[in-house]
Formats: structure tokens, C-alpha cells, sequence
């Protein structure tokens, strides 16, 4: 016998306890390219682990390098026989030191991979305008 039921266009958004999701009401269906530049705007959020362009540099993450660094190095330290009243001075020292190293040294990779970025944007612009040019 044939199927006389409909399938269904769009997906219940009830769940089994009969709640309804809170989404809003969309007056017209998403086409599919619609669809496919918000999952790609989605995904841009997120860091792949294969992503190798650096953030925007903060003195939080300066804070936590550095930090990591004091406390290796204090670690070293300990290993080596120092006095116990010499560590934490030395690693708070080491301290004021690593944490505005590693927001220049963030803030240095950060420019050059932006200049990097604006050259290729540069001539790709170029090589647009320079093919428009031959044509006509």
C-alpha cells in the first residue's frame, strides 16, 4: 500500500516533555547558501588546532606566559640548591620581567602577521585591477 502521509518540511521544535524551544519565528525558510555563510561565519569564531595566525595580543595572556615562566624558573631554582628566601624574590623579579616581554613579543608577531595579511590583500588587489586593465 502506498505511504498517503506527508513528510514534513521543517523539524518539530518540541521535545518529548512538551516544551517548546524559545527560538525566534522566522517569517520565511533559509535558503541554502543563506545557510552556508552563517555556518561559515560560525566557524570563524573558533581556533583550529592547524591555525597558526597569532591573537590580537593581552596582558592577560602575557600574565599567564609570564607567569608560567616564573614558575619554571623558580622550579630550576629549587632543583639547583638556592636558598629558600631567594626563590620567590627572584621569581617575582623574573616575573616583572617575562610578562612585558611576552606582550612585546605578542604585540611584534601580531603587527608583522597583520602586515603580512594587508601585502597579500595588496596584490591581490593588484593582480584584480591589473587583469581589468589588460582586458580593456
Amino acid at each position: 500500500m502506498a505511504q498517503t502521509k506527508k513528510k514534513r518540511r521543517r523539524k518539530h521544535r518540541g521535545t518529548q516533555g512538551g516544551r517548546i524551544d524559545t527560538r525566534p519565528a522566522r517569517g520565511r525558510p533559509r535558503s541554502r547558501a543563506e545557510a552556508q555563510s552563517r555556518a561559515r561565519s560560525r566557524g570563524q569564531k573558533k581556533r583550529k588546532p592547524g591555525d597558526r595566525t597569532p591573537q590580537a595580543p593581552s596582558w592577560s595572556s602575557a600574565l599567564k606566559k609570564g607567569g608560567v615562566a616564573a614558575v619554571l624558573f623558580a622550579g630550576l631554582l629549587a632543583v639547583f640548591g638556592q636558598k629558600p628566601w631567594v626563590i620567590p624574590v627572584i621569581a617575582i623579579l623574573m616575573l616583572g620581567f617575562y610578562v612585558p616581554m611576552a606582550f612585546l613579543l605578542d604585540r611584534f608577531f601580531y603587527q608583522r602577521h597583520l602586515r603580512k595579511e594587508a601585502q597579500k590583500r595588496q596584490e591581490r588587489e593588484a593582480d584584480r585591477t591589473g587583469a581589468h586593465q589588460a582586458e580593456g
